[in-house]
């Protein structure tokens, strides 16, 4: 029986938890919409000449809606040594209150809740991207011991090495490499992407992605604290953290406005009476309305709420600020430098061209050409036997003898025949330019590289291959003129080879043969030239140009090293999503520029009014507080796609 009230005692205590864990982020909510019903009970009650029960429901009131307030803004000022704008309310209440103006104090204080209440939802909603995250990472794998026998153990037990089982459905744990398997895997926790990847062995996975068909084992290479699921949640919280100059600014003006402001009230409850007559029932009550109107909140609300919920829509579509200084820059951009290979281009040649002797067949010097550098080093020859295999019906075959000459090309025979392939040079010059009427130079010259194929009867035929541009290239670079940003093309390529790219890709200027140190001293003068400039690269060979730029933006399909060295993270390499962070900055920075001038014009009238006597204190309060809402209401249209 004791066991059995035990147990009922313990899943009360789970179920109160549980329920205190539910309301808690919506507590200061319930605590302004309590004190707003008590303040219309006590406004019924004074009404109806009970006065002293309705003091006694009004000062419950200011209580119960102004205590988070309140402690917040005592806190903050014994901390910093500064008063601050929630100072300023508690004042103006309790001045309200001393004058004999109950209802307005607490309908301050009820509002004032409110809005506080508002920006303290405005904050959770841009956090809830990152908790949505870190809910997608599991808690537990199956690890595979060496004699095969399975175990479930904390993600945090994992080592690199071990090797794990993840089932259809289940989500990825950690990140590494599959050992056995094939799947497709909605990666979009990562990228963004919302389109599933197919998977097989040797490919890299990632933890917090879900496999979505197949068996797969999985060999660990990072333990949990280094995965990228957990490197972009860091990033993301620390962009979240850090500010941006605007709003800087506005917290370093804050204390000196709220000293200023204190002083003008001061004044004001004195001098009106002498300089123009007024009661000093009057001037007191005009100086609380000034305390109340001129108060900066809709003001300090203007940046903060929007950065955030900017943050937050760009890491919920795969573009991750690493903080609110580079969301603002970007929004500023005049000029973007964007590297070529795996940016614009795939990173990888394709063949382009065949172009055979007459006595020959384009599928039979396919096969030659295709068996030989199928066993060569060469940079090109994988490209040219992936799309041999694509053509071909015919099995390859091994060469009987074979001999890389290092920096011109290979020496082979099949079938007694002796072929060269390779540069003009190491076919021979004479021949390579002259056969079919200097076609190769043509080629060359659309920035395509040549390889020539020689067997026993001279030049066999050349093939032409290229580094594709990719199909979102156009597009991107299309969208980001229509934001009048102009697009220059760096890249280690010569002459040829960048002009060609440049043209297909519908950039403004190109820079040839670019080194990695050139690449910094191009980047410093387009900043003379045009003041805010990004840099787009892999965030390798890049580095030094991304530090340069006033913005460096890192592609790479989530890499390390693009999480360490940019600004700014595509976590795909998918070029438009440049223009829509662009897009994404000037309008945070337009909703930004609507708060401050808003607010300020709100402050202004009151002030104005309340000095010509026009306005009251019930009017002011719902004024000043109102603008305050308003204002983070406005932020929070930039959570929306």
């Amino acid at each position: 029986m004791a066991t059995q009230t035990n147990a009922l005692s313990r899943q009360s205590d789970q179920q109160k938890h549980s329920f205190l864990e539910q309301i808690q982020p919506h507590a200061e909510l319930i605590a302004a919409l309590f004190s707003g019903v008590l303040i219309l009970a006590g406004w019924f009650l004074s009404k109806n000449g009970m006065e002293a029960p309705s003091i006694t429901l009004f000062i419950l009131a200011f209580i119960i809606g102004g205590f988070a307030k309140a402690k917040e803004g005592i806190e903050e000022t014994i901390q910093n040594k500064e008063l601050n704008v929630e100072m300023l309310m508690v004042l103006a209440a309790i001045g309200s209150a001393i004058i004999g103006y109950w209802t307005e104090g607490a309908i301050l204080i009820f509002i004032f809740a409110v809005s506080g209440a508002l920006e303290t939802y405005t904050m959770n909603k841009s956090h809830k991207e990152i908790s949505a995250l870190m809910d997608l990472q599991p808690e537990e794998a199956l690890r595979i011991l060496s004699n095969g026998i399975e175990e479930r153990v904390p993600v945090s037990k994992l080592q690199i090495g071990d090797f794990i089982l993840v089932k259809p459905g289940e989500r990825v744990p950690a990140d590494g490499k599959i050992s056995e398997g094939s799947s497709n895997l909605d990666e979009s926790a990562i990228t963004g992407e919302s389109l599933p990847v197919s998977k097989s062995v040797n490919e890299e996975v990632f933890a917090g992605t879900v496999n979505l068909r197949g068996t797969l084992t999985i060999e660990i290479t990072k333990s949990a604290s280094e995965t990228l699921f957990q490197k972009i949640i860091i990033l993301v919280q620390s962009a979240q953290s850090e500010k941006s100059p605007s709003q800087l600014f506005i917290e370093k003006f804050e204390g000196t406005y709220v000293k200023v402001v204190l002083a003008v009230v001061l004044l004001m409850m004195v001098l009106p009476h002498f300089l123009l007559d007024w009661s000093w029932t009057e001037t007191f009550y005009r100086a609380m309305i000034l305390l109340v109107v001129a108060s900066p909140c809709a003001l300090v609300a203007s940046i903060m709420p929007a950065t955030l919920s900017a943050i937050s829509n760009g890491a919920r579509s795969g573009i991750l600020f690493k903080g609110g200084i580079h969301l603002e820059n970007l929004g500023n951009l005049k000029a973007i430098a964007l590297d070529k290979t795996g940016t614009l281009t795939k990173g990888k040649p394709e063949v382009t061209d065949i172009i055979v002797r007459e006595d020959i067949t384009e599928e039979d010097f396919l096969f030659h050409v295709a068996s030989i550098e199928k066993y060569s080093n060469h940079p090109l020859a994988s490209a040219i036997v992936q799309h041999a295999q694509k053509s071909l019906s015919n099995i390859l075959v091994k060469p009987e003898t074979m001999e890389d000459i290092a920096g011109y090309g290979v020496n082979a025979r099949i079938k007694n025949v002796e072929w060269k392939i390779g540069k003009a040079d190491f076919v021979g010059r004479r021949d390579a330019e002259e056969f079919q009427n200097g076609i190769a130079l043509t080629l060359s010259a659309e920035g395509k590289t040549v390889v020539y194929a020689k067997d026993h009867k001279g030049i066999a035929g050349i093939m032409a291959l290229k580094d594709q541009v990719r199909e979102e290239t156009i597009r991107a670079i299309e969208e980001l003129k229509k934001e009048n940003i102009y697009t220059v093309m760096l890249t280690g390529d010569g002459e040829n080879t960048a002009r060609a790219i440049a043209s297909d890709s519908h950039m403004d200027e190109y820079i040839s043969e670019c080194l990695p140190e050139t690449k910094v001293d191009e980047i410093k003068k387009l900043k003379q030239r045009y003041g805010t400039v990004a840099m787009v690269g892999d965030g390798i060979n890049d580095a030094p140009a991304l530090a340069t730029a006033s913005v460096g933006i890192a592609m790479g399909e989530g890499t390390d090293v693009a999480l360490e060295t940019a600004d700014v993270v595509l976590m795909k390499n998918d070029l438009p999503r440049i223009a829509e962070a662009v897009k994404l900055s000037k309008k945070m920075n337009t909703i930004i520029k609507q708060n401050i001038i808003f607010s300020i014009s709100v402050i202004m009238v009151l002030i104005a009014t309340n000095f010509l006597q026009f306005l009251d204190l019930p009017y002011g309060v719902i004024g000043h507080e109102g603008s305050t809402i308003l204002v983070i209401l406005n932020s929070l249209r930039l959570l929306k796609k």
